[in-house]
C-alpha cells in the first residue's frame, strides 16, 4: 500500500518518511507502510526544553483566546474527517465507519474543550473571619506528556490534549509505535490550524515516535509535570512508580475487564444489538470492549444461542471494504495471545463457539479472527485476565447479589452494563452497593462513550479521568486564596497571638 499521498494530503511532511529503523505494518494484509527514525534521549531533552519554552509564553494566553486556537484545530479536523479516517483504518484496522468515529470524537473534544474554556471555574467559600473572602482559582500547570495506545490512535491523545492546550498546557506525545503515522499526520493537521493563529508559540504540539525507552524518558522527567498514560495494566506498573518517585502526577488509563449483567426481565432484542457491537466492535480491542456476559439462568439459553448465531455470521474482512463489521488483529501477537486464551478456557471447562482464524481474500498477511463466545462454568483466571481479542466469556447467575458480585471480582475496574426492566435492579446497579466501575450503564453496551462524561475507571484500571466533566482539573494548579480587606488580622481557629 503506498502511503505517502495519504500522508501528504494531511500535510505531513515526509522528509523522514521511509528512512528509519521502525517499521511501520499494516495489520489490513501485513504489508509494511513505511519506516521511521525513532526518537534519541537527546530529541526528547530538546522536546522537553522546547515545551517549557512554549508553557511560559502560553500559559499568559487568555483562556478564551486558547479556546479559540482549538475551535480552528476542530474546523480543520473536519476538512479532513475522510483522508484521516482511511489512515486510521490503514495503520490500526478498525474499520471505517468506526474510524470516522473516532475522528468525529476529536471533533467533538474539540467543541467541548472551546465552551470548557470559558468556564474553568473555581469556589468562593465563606470565610470564619471579618472583612475576609476565600477563593479558589486555577492555572496552568505546566508540560504535559501523552502516552497512548494503538487502538485509538488519534481520540485518546485528543482528549489529553484539547483540554491540556485549552487549560494553557504545551503537550509532548508518545504515540503507540504500531500507530505513528496517524499521530505525525494529527500533528500536522493541529499546525496547519496554529499558522492561522495569531500568538500560538512554537512547539505546542510536540511528537515523540519510538518505543518504551521514549516513554520511560517522560516518565522520569521532572520538567513533565503530568503524564497521561493509556495502555496496558503492565504498562502502567512500569510508568506509574517512576512518575511517583519524582512526585510528579500521573492519568492512567490501563487494562479493562468489562462485564454486561443481563437480567430475567432484560429486553433481549436490545440485549443482543449491544452485545454484538461491544465484544465484537473494533476486534474486541477496545478497552471498553466487552469480555464477560453475566446472564439469569431463565433467559441464558435462549440469549446465548442468539449470540453464538451472530458470531457466527458476522462479516469479518478488509476493514476497508463496505459491510465489514470485523477488521483484523492489530498483529500475529494478538492472534496467539487469543488462541492461547481460548485453549485455557477448554481446559477450565468452558465450552468454544467460533473464535477461529478466518482467511480473508487479499489479506494474507493479516490477523482476522472470529468472535468467540465461551460458555464458562465459572470465573476462572482466564476470564479474570484481560485479553485484547474477540473473546466474550458467558456465565450465569440466580440472584441478583451474586450477578454483582461477579461483576465486581475481577482486577480492573472500567465498564459495566445491566440490561433489566426493574427499576430496582437498574438503580442497585448504579449505586454503592452495585457496579465497582468506572463507568455503569443501563441497557447500552459497555463501549462507545461520548466524550461529555469523564472516561476511566478503578482499581487496576488506574483510577484516571479523562475528557468530558471534570477531567479538566487535571491539566491544572489549584490555589487557595484568602483575601483580607478589613484593617483587622484576625486568625483563624480563634487564635489569639498578640504582645
Amino acid at each position: 500500500m503506498d502511503v505517502l499521498p495519504l500522508l501528504k494530503s494531511l500535510g505531513v511532511p515526509t522528509g523522514s518518511v521511509g528512512k528509519g529503523v521502525l517499521r511501520v505494518v499494516s495489520p489490513v494484509d501485513g504489508s509494511t507502510l513505511t519506516s521511521l527514525p525513532p526518537a534519541s534521549p537527546d530529541n526528547v531533552n530538546r522536546a522537553v526544553v522546547r515545551a517549557q519554552e512554549a508553557f511560559l509564553a502560553w500559559r499568559m494566553v487568555p483562556a478564551p483566546r486558547r479556546g479559540e486556537l482549538i475551535r480552528r484545530f476542530g474546523d480543520t479536523l473536519r476538512a479532513h474527517k475522510e483522508p484521516l479516517a482511511r489512515l486510521v483504518t490503514l495503520e490500526c484496522g478498525k474499520i471505517l465507519e468506526e474510524a470516522r468515529g473516532e475522528v468525529q470524537e476529536m471533533i467533538d473534544i474539540c467543541d467541548f474543550a472551546c465552551g470548557l474554556s470559558r468556564q474553568l471555574y473555581g469556589l468562593t467559600m465563606a470565610s470564619e473571619r471579618p472583612g475576609h473572602r476565600m477563593a479558589e482559582t486555577w492555572h496552568p500547570l505546566g508540560v504535559v506528556g501523552v502516552i497512548s495506545a494503538f487502538n485509538f490512535p488519534v481520540a485518546v491523545w485528543a482528549w489529553n490534549f484539547c483540554l491540556a492546550v485549552v487549560c494553557g498546557n504545551p503537550v509532548l506525545w508518545k504515540p503507540s509505535d504500531k500507530t505513528p503515522l496517524c499521530a505525525l499526520a494529527a500533528h500536522a493537521l493541529f499546525l496547519q490550524a496554529a499558522r492561522q493563529f495569531e500568538g500560538a508559540p512554537a512547539d505546542l504540539s510536540q511528537v515523540l515516535i519510538g518505543g518504551a525507552d521514549t516513554g520511560k524518558a517522560l516518565a522520569a522527567d521532572a520538567r513533565v509535570a503530568l503524564l497521561s498514560a493509556t495502555g496496558s495494566t503492565r504498562m502502567g506498573r512500569a510508568v506509574a512508580p517512576v512518575v511517583a518517585a519524582r512526585f510528579g502526577r500521573s492519568l492512567l488509563e490501563l487494562g479493562g475487564n468489562n462485564a454486561m449483567v443481563v437480567t430475567a426481565s432484560a429486553d433481549l432484542d436490545l440485549a443482543a444489538q449491544a452485545i454484538l457491537f461491544s465484544a465484537a466492535g473494533t476486534a474486541g480491542q477496545r478497552c471498553t470492549s466487552l469480555r464477560r456476559l453475566l446472564v439469569h439462568t431463565s433467559v441464558a439459553k435462549k440469549l446465548l444461542v442468539r449470540v453464538g448465531a451472530a458470531f457466527g455470521k458476522v462479516p469479518v474482512g478488509n476493514p476497508l471494504k463496505s459491510g465489514t463489521l470485523v477488521g483484523p488483529l492489530i498483529d500475529g501477537a494478538a492472534w496467539d495471545a487469543m488462541a492461547a486464551a481460548l485453549a485455557r478456557a477448554g481446559k477450565a471447562g468452558g465450552t468454544v463457539e467460533h473464535g477461529g482464524r478466518v482467511r480473508v481474500p487479499g489479506c494474507s498477511g493479516g490477523f482476522y479472527a472470529r468472535p468467540a463466545l465461551v460458555k464458562m462454568p465459572a470465573q476462572h483466571d482466564v476470564v479474570h485476565t484481560e485479553t485484547f481479542a474477540p473473546i466474550l466469556y458467558a456465565m450465569t447467575w440466580r440472584h441478583f447479589d451474586d450477578a454483582i458480585a461477579m461483576n465486581n471480582a475481577v482486577p480492573q475496574g472500567l465498564s459495566s452494563a445491566i440490561f433489566t426492566s426493574d427499576v430496582r435492579e437498574a438503580e442497585t446497579f448504579l449505586s454503592a452497593t452495585g457496579s465497582d466501575c468506572g463507568i455503569a450503564n443501563v441497557n447500552i453496551g459497555t463501549s462507545g462513550a461520548e466524550i461529555g462524561g469523564a472516561f476511566g475507571g478503578e482499581k487496576e484500571t488506574g483510577g484516571g479521568r479523562e475528557a468530558g466533566s471534570d477531567a479538566w482539573k487535571n491539566y491544572m494548579r489549584r490555589a487557595t486564596n484568602t483575601v483580607n480587606h478589613s484593617r483587622a488580622l484576625p486568625l483563624a481557629q480563634g487564635i489569639r497571638f498578640t504582645i
